[in-house]
């Protein structure tokens, strides 16, 4: 079953980065193409959740036969390997100053990573079980290059990258999942103060008061890249 899956998987991270010309539909909607039904699944995705993406939606949305869709993708996993790839591009950090600023380089790229994710809360979830495309690819790629020009070294470069991977994923998840309103917080932080015999340094830091997602997102990503890359 393995070697299935992993045929599968490379079969369809080839698609991703295949170039399907439009085909011309006999209706009066734009043409229907990878590009449109790419940028309509997304669509889907942002209103309604994973779990809103049907291929019959998507064609409705598209105003073409669902049979239509499979002139241009094999089936919704493809179609969820494309989405995904098309949200996680990245344009790239631009230098302002003639020396290379691995770290300045670092972080944008993980802050972008983050925010491409938040605007696309479906993406953190999805990303750990898809076939892996172009622009993920090539993030990892860069970052691996920063990484490894900063002087971590080989043998502790894929440590390092899967530990950013795995803290910018685990930010964005519980960010995009934390569902408590301010009456909730300081509820919470009003119980703590009467259990603080049980709880004296969390109930003392009002941990449940602090939602500084991006200050503490960033000054955690100054940990862990103090932490992997020598000084």
């Amino acid at each position: 079953m393995a070697g299935k899956r992993s045929g599968a998987l490379s079969k369809r991270s080839q698609r991703i980065d295949a170039s399907l010309q439009p085909v011309q539909e006999p209706r009066s909607e734009p043409p229907l193409s990878l590009e449109r039904i790419v940028a309509t699944a997304v669509e889907l995705l942002d209103a309604d959740g994973i779990d809103g993406l049907k291929m019959r939606r998507l064609a409705d949305r598209l105003g073409a036969g669902a049979m239509s869709l499979y002139w241009h993708v094999a089936n919704k996993e493809e179609v969820f390997d494309l989405a995904l790839n098309a949200v996680l591009e990245y344009r790239g950090f631009v230098q302002t100053a003639e020396t290379h600023d691995w770290r300045g380089e670092a972080v944008h790229m993980l802050e972008d990573w983050r925010a491409n994710m938040l605007r696309h809360p479906w993406s953190a979830s999805l990303l750990p079980r898809r076939a892996l495309g172009p622009n993920i690819l090539s993030r990892l790629e860069l970052l691996s290059k920063t990484l490894s020009r900063a002087g971590v070294a080989d043998a502790d470069l894929n440590v390092a990258i899967w530990s950013l991977w795995n803290y910018v994923i685990g930010a964005t998840i519980t960010w995009a999942s934390f569902d408590l309103t301010e009456e909730d917080r300081a509820a919470g932080q009003e119980r703590l103060a009467r259990l603080s015999e049980h709880y004296p340094t969390i109930e003392r830091s009002r941990l449940l008061l602090d939602n500084d997602w991006d200050g503490v997102f960033r000054k955690g990503l100054d940990f862990l890249l103090d932490g992997l890359v020598p000084t």
